[in-house]
């Protein structure tokens, strides 16, 4: 039984020293989004920054939504990857809304 319990405690030390340090960061974007292929644009080339382990966009809300690891990359790191494709982003405070600029065309339809 001691084998088991020191066993068990050993998992639990080794799985807390291997545990990732991953954080999510909430952007909006100038030019905002549009349509699908807005979005789509972001994440095909978002996703090529290190430590990004996953991308939501939200078209209706002006949001994009990044699961990053913090050990790999920081909020800074990732506002320069957008520009690399055009876009300008923020980080939103939480609770944050955007508002919608209807006047703007989208460039990609």
């Amino acid at each position: 039984m001691k084998k088991i319990l020191v066993m068990f405690t050993m998992m639990m030390v080794a799985m807390v020293t291997f545990a990732k340090d991953i954080k999510t960061v909430v952007f909006t974007t100038t030019p905002q989004m549009h349509c699908e292929a807005c979005e789509n644009k972001i994440k095909s080339n978002l996703r090529f920054e290190k430590g990004i382990k996953s991308i939501e966009t939200s078209v209706p809300d002006q949001t994009v939504t990044v699961l990053y690891n913090a050990g790999k990359t920081t909020p800074e790191k990732l506002q320069k990857g957008f520009e690399k494709f055009g876009y300008k982003a923020r980080i939103l405070k939480d609770g944050e809304k955007v508002e919608k600029n209807t006047g703007e065309k989208c460039d990609l339809m």
